[in-house]
């Protein structure tokens, strides 16, 4: 579906950066595990439809499924279940800027399970991008006054930044091990990591219900379009080409879009801090992403 890494870098970041505000619309009457369950349900379903009409091989071994449903669950559910609990307590700003912390733990589990090797100016470039994400968000840093709430939407973002980056490294291990083709793996991965939200929302008692207002349908429809089958594909594939520790500079760069969307379409007026910021992600990116060659 991509053929330029460019390409594979931008289109999540510019889709992702929006999608921390378009997960508010999600909040309220439908369980956020629910909601999770609709998102994937429907991206995998149609995945797989495009898979069946384009006459791409659907047939793998159980070890293959396994590692699949495994990604699912970690990447397609867990993940985002624990996302959208940490948004109920704390403001989208603060959750991308935990999520800007994603690198270093794909540079970690990279290291550990896959036996990437750990690269200096990675891990420099993306201390620049953490420093440039904390000054953009500063102002919301000096809100922060560690209430109960607070804390615990920390904890849930903490662990879903786990479970993000244990997904990714799953993808890249399927990738490199088995040769298995992202679009088709993602579309039985999002099944799988559907069905195990919908399960685990059903036998703790959670309503199965659906909201039939139009900020909740659009939003749905966009998480799952856009948030879910274009940006996965896009993202998953540099991981497969470029490895998990670089791909997740696209996490990085994403409050700069935010920031940028804010700007023309919220009325926001960037302060020296934000512009500082973004100078500062940029060099990170540019410093970790360059090619000696």
């Amino acid at each position: 579906m991509f053929k330029s890494n460019h390409l594979l870098f931008i289109i999540p970041a510019l889709i992702w950066g929006s999608t921390w505000y378009i997960i508010k619309y999600q909040l309220g009457t439908v369980d956020p595990i629910v909601s999770v369950s609709y998102r994937f349900g429907l991206a995998g379903i149609l995945l797989l439809g495009y898979s069946k009409v384009r006459k791409l091989p659907l047939s793998f071994t159980k070890e293959q499924h396994f590692f699949i449903a495994l990604q699912g669950i970690l990447l397609f559910g867990t993940n985002y279940w624990l996302v959208y609990i940490s948004e109920l307590y704390l403001s989208s700003g603060l959750v991308a800027v935990a999520f800007s912390t994603l690198i270093f733990l794909n540079i970690f589990f990279g290291a550990l399970f896959l036996g990437d090797k750990i690269k200096k100016n990675i891990i420099i470039g993306a201390v620049f991008g953490l420093l440039g994400t904390i000054l953009i968000y500063q102002s919301e840093f000096r809100r922060i006054d560690f209430t109960q709430d607070q804390i615990k939407g920390l904890l849930f973002c903490i662990a879903s930044i786990t479970f993000a980056s244990l997904g990714n490294i799953t993808s890249s291990h399927n990738q490199r091990k088995f040769k298995l083709p992202v679009i088709q793996t993602n579309g039985f991965g999002m099944v799988y990591g559907s069905i195990a939200m919908l399960l685990i929302a059903i036998l703790t008692g959670k309503q199965i219900t659906i909201d039939t207002s139009v900020s909740y349908l659009f939003s749905l429809g966009y998480l799952t379009i856009f948030g879910s089958i274009i940006a996965f594909t896009g993202y998953l594939t540099l991981i497969g080409r470029v490895g998990a520790s670089k791909a997740a500079y696209t996490i990085v760069i994403i409050p700069v879009i935010a920031l940028t969307i804010s700007t023309i379409f919220e009325g926001y007026s960037p302060d020296i801090y934000a512009f500082i910021g973004m100078a500062l992600i940029i060099f990170g990116n540019v410093l970790a992403l360059k090619n000696k060659k």
